[in-house]
Order: C-alpha cells, then sequence, then structure tokens
C-alpha cells in the first residue's frame, strides 16, 4: 500500500481505484474512474519523471518529490572505546543533542560532504570512513518549523550517513566558531534515540540498526581478549 498519494504510480492508482471505499466516494462526487484517471495521470507521470531525473544525477530516490527535502549528509563519528561524537544545539530552548549533519552542496557526494560538516561543525578533518548506509533516509518536519528561515521551506531532509573513526585527540574538537552547537560530548551509542528530537528518531534507529554489525565488529577489535 502506498504511504502518500506521491508513491502511487499510475498502475497503483489503478488498484486504488477499485477500492469499495474509494467508488463509494466517486459516486458521491459523480465522477468517474475515467475523469479522475485524466485529471491526477499526468502528475503522476511529471512525479515519476522527476524522480527518475533525480536519480540519475545522483540524487536522492524517496518515491516522493525529492525537491521537498534537502539532500544531507549525517555523521556517526566514532572514538576508540565506541563511543559516539554529539553536539548539544545552540537553537533550541530545551535541551537537544543530535549527530553531525548538514546540507550536501552541487557537486559533492556524501563523503566530501561529511568531512566538510565535521571541520565547519567541529573543527577536524582526522576521520577515516568506514560505512555509508545503503539508502537514503528521511524525516518529516514539525509543521511549526517549516516555515522557520533556517529550514528555507523544506519539508525535510533526506540523509545519507556515514560512520567514520576519529583518529585524532579531543583537544582537537572545537566548535568556538560554531553557530549550531554549544557544547560537545562523546555518548554510548545506545543513548542516542533517547537524546534526539523524537522527529529525528526513527532515523537514528535505522542509522543504529544498519551500523550495528559494524559497531559490533570495531568493538571486537577495539577490545584485548575478546573472542573472535
Amino acid at each position: 500500500m502506498p504511504k502518500s498519494f506521491y508513491d502511487l504510480t499510475p498502475a497503483a492508482l489503478t488498484e486504488l481505484l477499485k477500492d469499495p471505499i474509494v467508488q463509494m466516494a466517486m459516486r458521491a462526487d459523480h465522477v468517474t474512474q475515467q475523469q479522475l484517471m485524466a485529471l491526477i495521470g499526468p502528475t503522476l507521470r511529471n512525479i515519476a519523471a522527476k524522480s527518475k531525473n533525480g536519480a540519475a544525477a545522483g540524487k536522492p530516490e524517496l518515491g516522493r518529490m525529492v525537491n521537498d527535502y534537502r539532500p544531507s549528509v549525517g555523521i556517526m563519528l566514532l572514538n576508540s572505546n565506541n563511543e559516539v561524537l554529539v553536539g548539544r544545539r545552540r537553537d533550541t530552548k530545551f535541551t537537544a543533542w543530535q549527530m553531525p549533519q548538514g546540507g550536501i552542496e552541487e557537486g559533492e557526494d556524501p563523503r566530501t560532504a561529511a568531512l566538510r560538516e565535521l571541520k565547519e561543525e567541529v573543527g577536524i578533518d582526522n576521520a577515516a570512513f568506514l560505512a555509508e548506509t545503503k539508502n537514503w533516509l528521511h524525516y518529516d518536519l514539525p509543521e511549526v518549523l517549516i516555515n522557520e528561515a533556517r529550514h528555507g521551506g523544506w519539508r525535510g531532509q533526506c540523509q545519507k550517513w556515514v560512520a567514520m573513526r576519529f583518529t585524532g585527540s579531543n583537544a582537537d574538537i572545537d566548535i568556538s566558531n560554531d553557530v549550531e552547537f554549544c557544547d560537545w560530548k562523546w555518548v554510548p551509542m545506545e543513548q542516542l534515540p533517547d537524546l534526539i528530537v523524537p522527529f529525528k528518531r526513527g532515523v537514528y534507529l535505522s542509522v543504529l540498526d544498519e551500523f550495528r554489525d559494524l559497531l559490533e565488529a570495531s568493538w571486537q577489535l577495539a577490545t584485548p581478549g575478546t573472542p573472535a
């Protein structure tokens, strides 16, 4: 079952129109299936074309109107104890922590964007790539936030997440010039879903699930005497 109108293909719409409840609504509005298909069909084809072109250009395929979501990257940065770096946001009235993230600029791939964001947000460039999520993950912003200037009218964000190993020391971390974070700390990965704002929690759970095997393997390598 499609999750929204934007997930519908013409074939899926045809199947949906066979639903008894939909048929009842069409009769009440005196609309035939052919009339509805003629009205909606061109819009669906336009959406499909935009999604195809976006995928061909290396943009995320969400099955929705891609332009409603800001392409961005998230970084799970791990220290030698397999703890994760989080920053405390300075633009909220309540305590909110998150892993570094930011928009992908024109011509950037996710790994390049991840290194740039680490430098801009926490002042480091000494990190080694470990893995990235197979798919793009997305979240919707609450309606009250969509029209705030800092969100640029985006409906939400679609993200590639990159896992990286921090190869420097805590002394290298510097948020003095960052406009987003006012504090930072290392936390066990299990704490991440409780630290993040609720509308991003689903993405964080997906990231943890996808990187769990990687983290467990890294933990064994980092812990002397751990059975293989």
